[in-house]
């Protein structure tokens, strides 16, 4: 589905924390958002959602105009948010159930996207019982379960070590190429945005502008060969460059 974002703003009380972001993306496409902490990045996302309201502007999905919250998305946070008391399996079949669907269903689903994201064999683990990384990938294969047509991410590898996170990268993109959903992802890593995105939107500090959007016109599949890749490594240097003059312009 393709989402666009018109002139929007959003403020609290005396606090501007969006001021008038406008910009659009392709169905099936995947576009972070990155920038520094408190520019309005997760509340944007919570906009497209429907889950706040902006003070003024508009956001189409669907063609509509959103006014409510959004059906038929999948939602990704920092925090897994894994029911303690349910297992791997149990827990991705948890958004069938909540949709008043037969579970048993789409075992069959739950079951391709555990082989996506390597979690066969833990079907019947407990959160517990199971590494942050691999929570996470619950999360995401819970996400994707009902095939929605939009999934939004809100830093969902924010609290994973370095090495953990590359790998994430790969198993989102992995999951991501085999739905194509059209994906809004939040993030603070450059790299990350740059392996997996399509589009890489700069904001700047509050309130939160578009400062760049970026194309990312690197071959798919992406592999770690492509960390090396000297496009990748020009783009990643283009993102860097505007998070840095932003950062300068802070500090003057």
């Amino acid at each position: 589905m393709s989402i666009v974002i018109q002139k929007v703003s959003k403020s609290f009380g005396p606090t501007l924390a969006i001021d008038s972001v406008s910009f659009d993306f392709a169905e099936n496409s995947f576009v972070s958002i990155v920038g520094p902490s408190g520019c309005g990045k997760s509340t944007l996302l919570r906009m497209v959602a429907g889950l706040i309201k902006p003070t003024s502007g508009t956001i189409i999905v669907r063609e509509e105009p959103v006014s409510s919250p959004l059906r038929d998305i999948g939602m990704v946070f920092q925090s897994p948010v894994l029911l303690p008391w349910r297992s791997t399996l149990a827990n991705i079949l948890f958004v069938a159930e909540m949709g008043g669907l037969r579970a048993s269903a789409h075992l069959q689903r739950a079951s391709e996207l555990m082989a996506l994201a390597d979690l066969t064999g833990f079907e019947h683990s407990y959160p517990h019982e199971l590494s942050g990384g691999m929570q996470q990938r619950v999360s995401i294969c819970r996400a994707m379960l009902l095939r929605p047509s939009l999934i939004l991410m809100d830093e969902p590898f924010g609290a994973l070590d370095v090495i953990t996170r590359e790998r994430m990268g790969f198993a989102l993109q992995t999951l991501w190429d085999e739905s194509r959903s059209t994906v809004l992802f939040v993030t603070h890593s450059i790299s990350e945005a740059v392996l997996l995105s399509d589009t890489v939107v700069v904001m700047t500090p509050r309130p939160g502008r578009i400062y760049d959007i970026v194309p990312i016109d690197l071959p798919r599949p992406r592999r770690n060969a492509t960390l090396r890749d000297p496009k990748f490594l020009e783009l990643s240097s283009r993102v860097h460059g505007g998070i840095e003059s932003l950062e300068t312009e802070i500090t003057l």
